[in-house]
């Protein structure tokens, strides 16, 4: 069945039990098959190189890379395949940024499997996926103010800068992560406490988990 099917898909999470449900689900299928797993953003990166496959299945928490900078890497090397974002995280708070970053989906883990595969064949027609969810969220948006959402406003390293302060890493950490200087880190983050107008990491902290930026 791998060999005959349309869509060939390389998915990349870091739990096994994952995996193993997403390839029972498209077992069920004739036209979807998974032909590549990574469990990291590095080795995900390095089998997008070499397999054989034309859609691509992401999850945003790596346990070595953020699934955003694997994102860009992948479209860079590989422009023509699609991506799907695979995620725990709430829609209304990543989807955007990750179609602005190139993916072609986004489906939350609390999918059904009917969903998931409806997704993986719009992407691999050319379509880009926006689930029903998502597609009123950002009609009720269109014309409102964003008011408690400042975090929309910062980059995509601002913003992961956010999340993994208030996940509980120090500047020191996070810059050894994302190979980066302490300075650059530094900056990221007084950066983005301007912008959000807070003072310090107990408040940027308070601010995650109230909007659920953080698991």
């Amino acid at each position: 069945m791998t060999e005959n099917a349309a869509i060939k898909v390389l998915i990349a999470d870091e739990h096994e039990i994952v995996r193993e449900g997403l390839k029972f689900i498209f077992g069920n299928t004739n036209d979807i098959a998974i032909v590549g797993e990574a469990s990291t953003g590095l080795d995900a990166i390095k089998l997008s190189r070499t397999l054989e496959h034309n859609l691509v299945i992401l999850e945003i928490a790596l346990p070595d890379k953020n699934g955003i900078d694997v994102l860009k890497q992948i479209k860079s090397e590989t422009p023509k395949v699609p991506v799907i974002m695979f995620s725990a995280y709430k829609e209304d708070q990543y989807a955007v940024r990750a179609h602005k970053a190139g993916a072609s989906g986004f489906i939350n883990k609390q999918c059904t499997a009917a969903e998931i595969i409806a997704a993986v064949r719009q992407v691999a027609s050319g379509l880009k996926y926006i689930s029903p969810s998502l597609a009123q969220e950002l009609a009720n948006n269109l014309n409102l103010e964003h008011e408690g959402e400042l975090h929309k406003s910062l980059s995509d390293r601002e913003f992961q800068t956010l999340t993994m302060i208030a996940s509980g890493k120090s500047v020191g950490d996070i810059a050894k992560e994302l190979s980066l200087s302490v300075k650059t880190i530094s900056e990221y983050r007084a950066r983005l406490l301007f912008k959000m107008k807070l003072r310090h990491n107990a408040e940027l902290t308070h601010y995650a988990i109230k909007n659920q930026l953080v698991e």
